[in-house]
């Protein structure tokens, strides 16, 4: 297998990502074997491929059929998705484990500072209660990371959750309660705790178990209960080794070396759409080793500024935990 010239992946400024995004193509689509013969049952040239815009994106279903390995190297682990009974669900082959923790850490603090200035609290009950959980991995990392004695999972245990939290009131570490959005309900609805001294992050859907809300309604009620300004919230997948945020606003920011951009929902070919409901592309160019350029099943408006919107799930699509509420 050939090797990929390094890069700084986080120092990257618009034409950096271009030159490397194209960069990453071309390797890719040479020792993707996947990748190579879906965009040769495109008809498309390799070589023709000179603007990011014209990169071909790969559904992301064929994770859940394929090994998407961009060469030939051992998996330290693999991520699998989430699913229902009887559903199949995507398997990402990871090549270093290490450095997915390393490149989570760095993304959360991109955006929010060092993890040691932080308590980490997390109510995930459904992603405790099976395996290869990336979100999972990630949060038990950031917990450690902490060095805070009350940094840890809570399962169902409401009570005790509700007490270290009440306990962290007077903590000069700023505190976060991250939480899988039907139990950050569950938690509402029935103690209505006063919390705002937290930071509240909701990742995941109803999983099943609740009616689905639109962000809008679930950020408004949890802000209501929780007698907090803002709700924060987390977009990311097993598919993919970087994660966008919302920071209290009703965008979500993406990191340097992420880009997302809208496709139509007929014409998966007519790429580039801003301001309207559209499928989202992402490009993550942490996934290196796997296929950084991913047609997802989600859908979202996409802004001049970089930021989007996530609205749901588009229809026949399999319900998974990515931070979906219905549109």
């Amino acid at each position: 297998m050939e090797t990929f010239k390094s890069f700084d992946l986080y120092h990257l400024n618009e034409r950096a990502f271009a030159d490397i995004a194209l960069s990453v193509f071309q390797f890719q689509v040479r020792n993707n074997p996947v990748y190579k013969a879906f965009v040769e049952n495109l008809n498309i040239e390799k070589e023709s491929i000179s603007r990011v815009e014209d990169i071909p994106f790969l559904p992301i279903s064929f994770f859940k059929q394929h090994a998407l390995k961009t060469g030939n190297w051992p998996s330290d682990t693999f991520f699998e998705s989430s699913g229902t009974m009887g559903t199949l669900t995507s398997r990402h082959e990871i090549q270093s484990l290490d450095f997915y923790l390393q490149h989570a850490e760095r993304n959360f603090t991109y955006f929010f500072g060092d993890l040691t200035q932080y308590n980490v609290l997390a109510l995930l009950p459904s992603y405790l209660e099976r395996q290869n959980s990336s979100l999972v991995a990630m949060i038990d990392h950031f917990i450690k990371r902490t060095g805070s004695a009350y940094s840890g999972f809570y399962l169902y245990d409401q009570e005790k959750l509700l007490s270290d939290l009440q306990s962290l009131k007077n903590s000069k570490r700023k505190t976060i309660l991250w939480g899988v959005t039907y139990a950050l309900l569950d938690v509402a609805e029935q103690h209505q705790p006063d919390l705002s001294h937290c930071l509240i992050f909701e990742t995941g859907g109803m999983k099943g178990r609740r009616r689905e809300l639109t962000r809008e309604e679930l950020h408004q009620f949890l802000r209501d209960r929780f007698n907090v300004t803002a709700i924060y919230s987390e977009y990311g997948m097993t598919e993919l080794l970087s994660q966008a945020y919302m920071d209290g606003g009703v965008g979500f920011h993406c990191p340097p070396w992420m880009k997302i951009t809208g496709r139509d929902i007929t014409d998966p070919f007519r790429k580039g759409l801003l301001g309207e409901t559209s499928g989202i592309n992402v490009i993550d160019l942490a996934n290196l080793h796997s296929i950084a350029f991913l047609e997802t099943e989600d859908l979202g408006r996409v802004y001049t500024d970089g930021t989007f919107e996530v609205l749901g799930r588009m229809d026949n699509s399999d319900l998974r935990g990515c931070n979906l509420m219905v549109g």
